[in-house]
């Protein structure tokens, strides 16, 4: 069974940093494109960052350059998005996304939520 499960959401403080991790089964992992995309209430969701299946390449969301950094370990079929000088607008619901030849999975999210 196909499963991508994030895990590392909560609650933070404005500068603060978190590390959300995806974890994969069911599928081979090492020959996916990873994606996290993030949805905020009452908004469309959004790009943050995409890593490449061998972990080469990376692409960022302007908002998040700099701040955030896409990460995998194939050898734990784990995807990684490391956060930090978080904001308010950061406050998401964070989902990670595989992308191959012959799947696109998509996992439940975890709430990252950015407040004093």
């Amino acid at each position: 069974q196909v499963q991508l499960v994030e895990s590392g959401g909560g609650l933070v403080q404005p500068g603060g940093r978190l590390r959300l991790s995806c974890a994969a089964s069911g599928f081979t992992f090492s020959m996916y494109a990873m994606s996290w995309y993030r949805q905020a209430p009452g908004k469309e969701r959004e790009l943050v960052a995409t890593i490449t299946s061998a972990g080469i390449a990376t692409n960022y969301a302007d908002s998040v350059k700099g701040r955030f950094t896409i990460s995998r370990d194939n050898t734990k079929n784990t995807g990684y998005l490391q956060m930090a000088s978080l904001k308010p607008e950061d406050t998401a619901v964070y989902y990670c996304n595989a992308v191959g030849f012959v799947g696109n999975y998509w996992g439940k999210g975890t709430l990252v939520t950015v407040s004093s």
